[in-house]
């Protein structure tokens, strides 16, 4: 069995080629995937910054095939670039590197902005969505709350959480850097989801008075802004909330854009020339690009914000060496575990084995011998006693080193040494008149 991983993510794919991989309904495509004759368990995961798929396969390369075809035409499907525009975006991990990866990635050590919480509650969704699927099995499972394990160590024993930040709080931070003050700014949010509760929680921290949140339920937008004091707004209202707007942030589902050329051409007109900064953290974006060349309105998406997000994570940066001494840790300790795992076939074969041996001759030793019944058990109890006598040691120990580096190696020996793989020489052994068969 092994593990494999396959995504991109903002380190190695722009926003507009990860864009058309992302999907915010995982059920359908994790059912898909699931059903792969290739795959025995499956995880998707899929943020603003990265999609990322992981399987048990007892087929490495056909599962290779099989989930750059996933990617390729279930998740981007009929608005699919060519295939060469993933050749450099993708990357992959195999077993340790796989197990590796994804620890990283539930502590926010690969994360855009380090040590952000956000990414460890979409990993837990990710993981949920499968389980509930049925596509996240007793090997994946026990992988990702081993995941979960890590990213509370590296939580309780690093500083790398202290003055947590998130994307959405970088945006607001570049709010500031370009008004200098939003004391007399107002500031439009558009969603209701996590990103636009922080980012209201750091408004409001840096003084803007002025809030007003806008989303396709209403309803939502009411629960957000009342416990914020913000006015609550539906989408259809936007032309006219968008022109008393300075700061807008959008971070919606759709895949068409709600920001338009038009849209904002008439708010900037009704502004007679005041600028407008507009943050764009939604993926797919919620702001069509184009904007970037209208005269006052400052563009800025999740690319733009790595800049900001790169010189807030300088002062974490002493602390991911200790948060990766962590995640090595922990992985070593679950390798060590599949290891083991890996063990079990091998000695319930041996077990087997041995006891087919005995049983085997102790029915024609007993065939020559006139024993009454207990002194026939007797004999059983007795034979049982000795393979379970010799069979202690060498079982211990593959248990032992199962756990080790050059675990599976020794497990191949033991398979080699005992013909577990039914390459050796028949059961029979010592003749029946006790001697050696080669001798």
């Amino acid at each position: 069995m092994n593990l494999l991983l396959l995504g991109m993510s903002h380190r190695t794919a722009p926003l507009e080629l990860r864009e058309r991989y992302a999907v915010t309904d995982l059920a359908g495509p994790l059912e898909k995937l699931a059903g792969s004759p290739e795959v025995e368990e499956a995880v998707l995961l899929s943020t603003c910054n990265r999609v990322e798929v992981l399987v048990l396969t007892r087929t490495l390369e056909a599962a290779r095939v099989r989930l750059r075809s996933f990617i390729e035409r279930d998740l981007a499907g009929a608005d699919a670039p060519p295939p060469s525009a993933l050749d450099e975006a993708l990357y992959e991990y195999v077993d340790r590197g796989a197990v590796r990866h994804v620890f990283r990635v539930a502590c926010s050590v690969d994360s855009m902005v380090v040590g952000e919480p956000q990414i460890l509650g979409q990993v837990k969704d990710a993981y949920r969505a499968a389980v509930e699927g049925g596509a996240c099995g007793p090997i994946l499972g026990r992988l990702y709350q081993r995941a979960f394990a890590t990213a509370k160590r590296v939580r309780n024993e690093t500083r790398i959480a202290e003055r947590p930040v998130s994307v959405a709080r970088v945006a607001v931070e570049l709010a500031t850097q370009i008004f200098e003050t939003l004391h007399d700014k107002s500031a439009l949010l558009i969603g209701a989801g996590e990103m636009t509760e922080l980012a209201l929680e750091t408004l409001r921290a840096r003084g803007l008075s002025a809030v007003r949140v806008a989303n396709r339920t209403r309803a939502r937008a009411a629960d957000l802004a009342a416990r914020f004091e913000a006015s609550a707004w539906g989408l259809s209202e936007l032309p006219e909330i968008l022109p008393r707007s300075d700061v807008v942030l959008t971070s919606i589902g759709g895949h068409e854009p709600l920001l338009t050329v038009p849209l904002l051409e008439r708010a900037l007109e009704e502004r007679r020339g005041r600028p407008m900064f507009v943050i764009d953290i939604g993926v797919p974006r919620n702001v069509d690009p184009a904007v970037n060349g209208l005269d006052n309105v400052y563009l800025y998406d999740l690319d733009d914000l790595s800049g900001v997000a790169e010189s807030n994570a300088e002062e974490r940066r002493r602390e991911v060496e200790r948060a990766e001494s962590i995640v090595e840790e922990e992985q070593q300790r679950f390798d060590g575990w599949l290891s083991a795992l890996a063990a079990v076939p091998t000695i319930r074969n041996l077990r087997a084995r041995a006891e087919a041996i005995r049983n085997r001759e102790l029915e024609r030793t007993l065939g020559r011998l006139a024993l009454g019944e207990p002194e026939r058990a007797a004999v059983d109890a007795l034979t049982r006693a000795i393979v379970n006598k010799i069979l202690h040691a060498p079982i211990s120990r593959l248990r032992d080193e199962a756990e080790r580096e050059q675990g599976l190696a020794i497990l191949e020996v033991a398979r080699s040494l005992f013909a577990l793989d039914g390459s050796g020489p028949d059961e029979a052994g010592p003749d029946e008149n006790g001697g050696d068969e080669d001798a």
